[in-house]
């Protein structure tokens, strides 16, 4: 037996070679980082090519590496096989090539290569991609028949599976390494809050950030022209709607940086001025307009001010550039913004909130995590908790927080008290 098996030992140990190289090509190209590849081609490195033509199609990729894998594998286990059931009787024969190739692949072509990829990915991808392109020539047309067969075989079953099913991997890629490098302290939470509101913004549209209608701040085109300077002055933004009759009637957004132009232009005769004239045309835009299409919309009309409104044409509320940013960087405050509008905190920890506060926004504000995918308001996600319109000093236990309704006007929550989130064995 000894002298059988030493006679195959080199072919033994050549074919457990090749497969610690295919394992470790397999756990390199996968766990290789996307980004730094890219950077290295852009510099001019061919392995980074290398690896990232062979990682844009993972599927093949894989499929190659895991079929010559097997095929070594399996060839070097019908060796010893073959050797020892010559030598050993019965069926002890096989059972010691057994365990004999279990140890030995799984020690020496598996768990060492895969380790030794493990830790150096970036390196071990860039040196094996040359052999692992040829293993993909070789196999890629093997591999492509099997993954139709796979496919037909699970259409079968009702499975139906297509090359673009994973078209949405970046995207939870880059969320799960943000949330994974969070949870080890190496991303902070305010970088954590702006990249997930990059990612959200494609997933988001503008109702869900939008000023209410019955928050805007609007001017009446019938009013003098003085009192409309005065009212200019007075708001808190730059840009204001201007309605006529009726606040759903909007003729208008009146810019004051236009405003102070024509008041110079006239001379400071405020008492003289067209505002109607002055004001430019408003833009209208329906409330399924996803953030990320507003946003580059908001860049490409080089307009930072929109009204939204439902199927109908009903005014729902304004939407501006600034509250899209917000999204991303959270709230921005310059000398005219209330301080956390609508959140007012308590010394006991807890906190009242306007009912027309948004959930982002109290949020970002007291860095809670409370859903905001079926509600846009508080008030909004008490009522779709409860399942009925709360009175006045009811109380309710939703995702950690207990919620007091303060005040309740007509069918509408206008405040609420809110706790601190409540830990498992009491209040926190």
């Amino acid at each position: 037996m000894s002298v059988a098996l030493f006679a195959i030992a080199p072919v033994i140990i050549g074919l457990l070679a090749v497969s610690a190289i295919f394992s470790a090509a397999e756990t390199a190209l996968t766990g290789a980082s996307r980004g730094r590849m890219h950077q290295l081609e852009r510099e001019g490195d061919r392995a980074a090519r290398r690896v990232n033509r062979l990682i844009s199609d993972q599927e093949t990729m894989i499929g190659s590496v895991l079929l010559g894998n097997n095929l070594i594998n399996i060839l070097a286990s019908a060796l010893v096989t073959q050797v020892l059931t010559k030598t050993i009787p019965g069926g002890l024969g096989v059972a010691a090539a057994t365990a004999l190739m279990t140890v030995l692949v799984l020690v020496f072509a598996e768990v060492l290569p895969k380790t030794l990829a493990i830790t150096r990915s970036d390196d071990v991808a860039r040196v094996l991609s040359g052999p692992t392109e040829i293993v993909v020539w070789l196999f890629g047309p093997v591999v492509f028949a099997v993954q139709w067969f796979v496919r037909k075989t699970l259409k079968l079953f009702g499975v139906n599976i297509d090359m673009g099913t994973d078209v949405l991997a970046a995207h939870e890629e880059i969320r799960g390494a943000v949330e994974y490098h969070h949870s080890e302290g190496l991303v902070e939470s305010g970088d954590r809050r702006m990249l997930g509101g990059v990612l959200d913004l494609q997933d988001m549209d503008v109702s869900q950030i939008m000023v209410h209608r019955k928050s805007i701040e609007m001017l009446d085109a019938d009013l003098p022209s003085r009192e409309l300077v005065m009212q200019t002055l007075a708001a808190s933004h730059t840009r204001l709607p201007l309605y006529r009759g009726d606040t759903e009637n909007i003729i208008g957004a009146l810019h004051a940086k236009d405003l102070l132009g024509a008041i110079a232009a006239a001379d400071g005769k405020m008492d003289a001025l067209d505002i109607a004239a002055i004001a430019r045309e408003p833009w209208f835009i329906p409330d399924t307009t996803h953030l990320k299409d507003q946003l580059n919309a908001f860049l490409k009309r080089r307009s930072h001010f929109a009204l939204v409104v439902d199927e109908y044409g009903a005014l729902q509320g304004l939407v501006t550039l600034e509250d899209i940013l917000e999204e991303i960087v959270g709230d921005i405050k310059d000398e005219h913004d209330l301080v956390v509008e609508g959140v007012h905190r308590q010394p006991d920890g807890s906190v009242n909130v306007d009912g027309w506060v948004a959930v982002r926004d109290l949020n970002r504000v007291m860095d809670w995590d409370l859903p905001d995918d079926e509600a846009v308001t508080i008030a909004g996600l008490v009522i779709h908790e409860a399942q009925t319109i709360p009175e006045p000093g009811q109380t309710f236990i939703f995702h950690r927080h207990r919620f007091q309704i303060l005040r309740r006007q007509r069918n509408q929550i206008t405040a609420l008290r809110l706790s601190a989130p409540i830990t498992e064995g009491g209040e926190g």
